[in-house]
């Protein structure tokens, strides 16, 4: 389980940054994230979600990680996903953009958790 904790890790990083770099460029040119971005960033979430989860199902079975800034990390990425469905503006071009930022926020402290994750 450790092994997937690891790959999911590796998996909502690279998906966070890619849906961020696009949400960040579809704000800039002006546009809407067309239909594949909002899917992007769904799944994004989806997989930080599942991280957290898949983390405290080994917390449950005593596999501690080695740094406890790991559980710091992993809980503001978790806050970081989700502040958007209660902040963000109605505006769509606006709420693309605290969506694309949380994203990028999330993901960067998603790597912070993955470099104090090591096995204790």
């Amino acid at each position: 389980m450790l092994a997937a904790h690891a790959a999911l890790a590796l998996a909502a990083i690279a998906v966070a940054a890619v849906a961020a770099v696009w949400g960040g460029v579809s704000y800039r040119r002006g546009r809407g994230g067309g239909r594949v971005l909002p899917q992007l960033l769904a799944l994004a979430q989806t997989l930080l979600i599942a991280q957290v989860a898949l983390g405290l199902l080994l917390l449950s079975d005593e596999r501690r990680a080695a740094d406890d800034l790991h559980y710091v990390y992993g809980t503001l990425a978790l806050g970081a996903v989700l502040s958007p469905w209660l902040y963000a503006p109605r505006e769509p071009r606006r709420r693309l953009l605290w969506f694309a930022g949380a994203t990028l926020l999330a993901g960067a402290l998603a790597v912070r958790a993955y470099t104090t994750g090591g096995a204790a």
